[in-house]
C-alpha cells in the first residue's frame, strides 16, 4: 500500500511539471525564465563555481563564448554601468531583488535606463577570457546564483525511493 502511495505521489508530481515547452515564464525552481544575453551558439568556455563562503574563491557566474551584441535576457532598469577595476561592466536590476551583470561590455545606456527583453544593451570587448566571452552573472538578494537557473538550463534533481527487499536489506 505505501508504494502505491509513493507511485501515486511521483505520477502526480511528474504530471504537473508539465512539458518543457510549458514552461517558459518560470523554471521548475520558481525563478524567472530568460532569454540567453547572446545571439547563436551558448557554448559555455567556463561554468559557475559556487564559492565555499561568501569571500572564497569560485567562479560567480558564467563565460559564454560570443563575439558582438550583448542582449538584454529580461526587462529591468540599468543598475551600474562603468568600469570595475580595469573591464567595464553593465549591471541591470530585475526587481524581485535580483540584479544581472556583464563584462567586459561597452554601453551607452546609463543607470535609470528601462531595458527590455532582447534589447541590445552593450557591445562585448575583449578583456575576460583569453577567447571573446561575455562574464554573465547574477545575484539574488547578494546572493550569487547560477545563471543557468534563470536560462531554464538546470534540471531540478529528483529522488525516487529505494527498494528494499523483505530481508531488510
Amino acid at each position: 500500500m505505501l508504494r502505491l502511495a509513493v507511485l501515486l505521489v511521483l505520477a502526480t508530481a511528474i504530471l504537473s511539471m508539465g512539458s518543457p515547452a510549458a514552461a517558459t515564464t518560470r523554471s521548475d525552481r520558481g525563478y524567472p525564465h530568460w532569454s540567453w544575453p547572446v545571439r547563436g551558439e551558448h557554448t559555455i568556455v567556463r561554468p559557475f563555481v559556487a564559492p565555499e563562503t561568501q569571500y572564497s574563491a569560485g567562479h560567480r557566474g558564467i563565460d559564454i563564448a560570443t563575439a558582438g551584441d550583448v542582449l538584454a535576457p529580461a526587462d529591468g532598469v540599468v543598475h551600474f554601468e562603468g568600469i570595475v577595476v580595469d573591464r567595464p561592466v553593465l549591471s541591470i536590476t530585475q526587481g524581485d531583488g535580483i540584479l544581472s551583470s556583464y563584462e567586459p561590455v561597452v554601453s551607452s545606456l546609463h543607470a535609470g535606463e528601462v531595458v527590455t527583453r532582447g534589447e541590445v544593451i552593450g557591445h562585448l570587448v575583449a578583456g575576460h577570457c583569453s577567447q571573446m566571452c561575455l562574464h554573465f552573472g547574477v545575484r539574488m538578494n547578494g546572493q550569487y546564483l547560477n545563471p543557468m537557473l534563470f536560462l531554464g538550463e538546470l534540471v531540478r534533481p529528483v529522488l525516487l525511493p529505494t527498494r528494499h527487499s523483505a530481508a531488510g536489506n
